[in-house]
Formats: C-alpha cells, sequence, structure tokens
C-alpha cells in the first residue's frame, strides 16, 4: 500500500476516534462526571480516555465553543459552572425554540416522520413502562432514548439552524436536568406525558403539543431550582 493511500485510510479513524472522544467527554459532562467549575487536567483525560493531547485539546476546544468548557486562562480548561440565572436564560430559549420547531414540524412532517417519532416513542415507552428499580437501572439507556424521541419530534422542522441552536440548548438544559437527578427523589415515570405529546405531534395539534413540551420543561426548571442548592457548588480553586 501507498503511503498515500495509507494516509486517506488513516484519516477517517483519526477523526472517528476524535468524535468518540467528544462524545464520551460531553456525556461525562452532562451526567456529573466532571463536576461544574472542576478543572479538565490533561494526565486525568489521557488516562481516562486512552487518547493523546492533540486528540483531547481539539476535543475541548469544541466544547469550549458550545460553552460545555471554558478556558482557565494560563491553567488549561474547566468545565463551564451553572447557576439559577443560567438556567433561567438558557431554558427560556429552549422552550421558545421547541415550541418553534414543533409546530414547524407538525406542519412540514411526511409519513417518515411520523413512523420516526412513534418509533422512538415505542423505544421510550418500553422503558418507561417498567418497575421504578428497572428504570434506574436502565437511567442512561433512558437518557439517549429520551433524546432521540424529543429530536424525532422537531426534525421536520425544516430549519438546519433552528434545529442547531434548538441542539445546543437542549444539551446545556440536560445538564442541569442530569446534576439535579442526583440529589432530587425520585418520582413516577413520565410515560403520560410523554404519549400525549406523541398524540397530538401526530393528530396534527400544534398548539397542544407546543404547550405539552412547554410544560414539561417548565417542570425541569422547577425541580432543578428545587434542588439546585445541593449542586451549584462555588468553581474548585
Amino acid at each position: 500500500m501507498s503511503a498515500t493511500a495509507a494516509s486517506k485510510r488513516a484519516a477517517p479513524a483519526a477523526v472517528l476516534i476524535s468524535q468518540t472522544v467528544l462524545n464520551r467527554l460531553l456525556a461525562d459532562i452532562l451526567d456529573g462526571r466532571y463536576a461544574p467549575g472542576a478543572r479538565l487536567r490533561f494526565a486525568e483525560l489521557q488516562a481516562a480516555y486512552e487518547v493523546g493531547i492533540g486528540t483531547l485539546r481539539e476535543a475541548l476546544s469544541h466544547l469550549a465553543s458550545v460553552g460545555m468548557v471554558e478556558v482557565d486562562a494560563n491553567r488549561g480548561y474547566r468545565v463551564a459552572p451553572v447557576s439559577e440565572a443560567d438556567l433561567l436564560d438558557v431554558s427560556s430559549l429552549l422552550i421558545e425554540f421547541e415550541q418553534r420547531a414543533i409546530l414547524s414540524s407538525i406542519e412540514n412532517g411526511d409519513k417518515a416522520w411520523e413512523e420516526a417519532v412513534v418509533v422512538t416513542f415505542h423505544r421510550l415507552s418500553a422503558i418507561e413502562s417498567r418497575p421504578r428499580a428497572e428504570r434506574a437501572a436502565r437511567f442512561k439507556e433512558w437518557v439517549a432514548l429520551h433524546r432521540d424521541f424529543h429530536h424525532a419530534l422537531v426534525s421536520a422542522c425544516g430549519s438546519r439552524w433552528l434545529l442547531h441552536m434548538r441542539g445546543l440548548l437542549y444539551d446545556h438544559m440536560e445538564r442541569y436536568r442530569l446534576l439535579s437527578q442526583r440529589h432530587r427523589p425520585q418520582g413516577p415515570g413520565r410515560l403520560a406525558e410523554h404519549e400525549a405529546i406523541k398524540q397530538a405531534a401526530l393528530a396534527r395539534r400544534g398548539p397542544e403539543a407546543a404547550e405539552l413540551l412547554r410544560k414539561q420543561l417548565q417542570w425541569t426548571v422547577d425541580n432543578v431550582r428545587l434542588y439546585a442548592p445541593q449542586f451549584i457548588q462555588p468553581p474548585e480553586t
């Protein structure tokens, strides 16, 4: 094999590794493995993800560009802090974008969109209908399926920029929700809420679906604010 051919085959592999590290690091920030304000030390990250500094810098640079981490002058990177003001800012914008996206998606959605909503709801409900203990044991799976369902609902909105901005805000809101999840009592499943959203969307009842999404997001905000004192801490020194 020529050097040129080998280089072409290596490039996609390098991209895959970088994306995998980025996804893992983002997931670990979202679920609180790295606490808000915590320093991200290269030696620890290299050991955790088994990659070089170059790949880590690339991942951290991307996360800084979307506000998940911050550059700490002369000291590397820190996880972005959390605050009530930021929570309210993120949630208000997400509610606005989510409602715009679902209304447009319902207006433009075709048969493929309907099938995506049905399939993602079915997968999510398979966990949400289980007993509490099983739901807790499969929580990470639920997080991924919950994301898939909500993305399917808005996927036919027709605006890539709306989807992009909504996706960024969703991740930031997810961090707040997952952080509070560790401290608040486990409540009943959300199956009825998600089924109501699905039914309204498929029946093309746009205002109803948009209001149901608003209520669900507001419920999350209220719960985060209630339990915020237990996880919003000053950054490490």
